[in-house]
């Protein structure tokens, strides 16, 4: 996504056009309505008001990541101020397209280990923005499910293959899998539809949970993935709209919370800040969404234990 800025006395002093904003999303606009949203309000409590002030482009490649590439190219030569991304497969592709505009993340499975920023504190280049370490969040699922069904032992990981986060991300894993004596299997998911065969073939490969992570897809997909789980009798876990969209265990991270804070980052460039400058900052407000309506279609009982430490329960 592009953004053209406020006019503070920064942009004021370089020009009198608006600055522009480039946000580019990997899925499809109505997938991401409401994290778009609440990005333009956050930008707004900080006195920027489109049309007037700022100016946002948007770009979606509807799934198809072999089209950020080509996107990333036309914005940049629409030459917009700042470029807004979010997850490791767009913003590696914004980082590799331009050394001198700003790139603000909106968020990324570990900024650090994918090479997307030299560290947190001092991220280097023309990059900043938010991570969250998604091993431990994967981690913490696999738990959550060894509480509602102790005999897991097998735990399928469904892995869109050209997202370059997993390959990091998974070896990560294997550690905290094993310390709960569960095995991982990685199973590749091209796109939407490969979900019902992938499924099937994990049902009748002896897995007994699945856990459903951060890609694109997966979230904009969340539904049909909750629905062919309960189909195969899978009990799974995943980000917080997974439970919401009928999974049956959500942990993770508020993504709204994140789209709201971008506009800070984006406020810090246009008046002036190199995204060098400015440390990346982490994840800290957790959610935890449990689906009893999920779980008595599996059969299972949710311990008390995991429901009061929940945010949310649906029933």
């Amino acid at each position: 996504m592009a953004a053209r800025g406020a006019r503070s006395t920064a942009t004021e002093a370089r020009s009198d056009r608006i600055p522009r904003l480039y946000i580019r999303f990997r899925t499809f606009a109505s997938a991401w309505a409401s994290r778009v949203e609440v990005f333009r309000s956050g930008l707004r409590d900080l006195g920027y008001v489109e049309g007037e002030n700022i100016a946002i482009e948007f770009r979606w490649a509807e799934d198809k990541y072999d089209q950020l590439p080509r996107l990333a190219a036309e914005l940049i030569s629409l030459k917009v101020d700042v470029l807004v991304t979010y997850g490791t497969p767009g913003t590696l592709v914004a980082k590799s397209a331009t050394t001198t505009i700003p790139i603000v993340m909106v968020h990324s499975g570990d900024a650090v280990a994918t090479g997307i920023v030299a560290s947190l504190a001092r991220p280097g280049g023309n990059l900043t923005g938010m991570t969250y370490f998604l091993p431990e969040l994967t981690a913490k699922r696999i738990e959550m499910l060894k509480e509602v069904t102790p005999r897991i032992s097998q735990v399928a990981i469904p892995v869109k293959p050209d997202n370059a986060f997993f390959s990091t991300g998974l070896q990560e894993l294997q550690t905290p899998a094993k310390s709960l004596d569960v095995r991982l299997q990685r199973i590749n998911i091209p796109g939407p539809s490969d979900f019902a065969d992938a499924f099937a073939t994990m049902a009748k490969g002896g897995v007994d949970a699945v856990v459903i992570l951060e890609d694109a897809v997966f979230v904009s997909n969340a539904r049909a993935i909750a629905d062919l789980a309960v189909k195969q009798r899978l009990p799974s876990a995943g980000f917080t709209e997974y439970a919401e969209a009928g999974g049956l265990i959500g942990y993770g991270i508020d993504f709204l919370e994140m789209y709201r804070r971008a506009g800070g980052f984006v406020d810090k460039i246009l008046k002036g800040a190199k995204p060098a400058d400015i440390p990346v900052e982490q994840a800290t407000k957790f959610v935890t969404v449990i689906n009893i309506r999920t779980a008595k279609a599996l059969g299972l009982e949710v311990p008390m234990t995991l429901l009061v430490r929940a945010d949310e329960v649906i029933e």
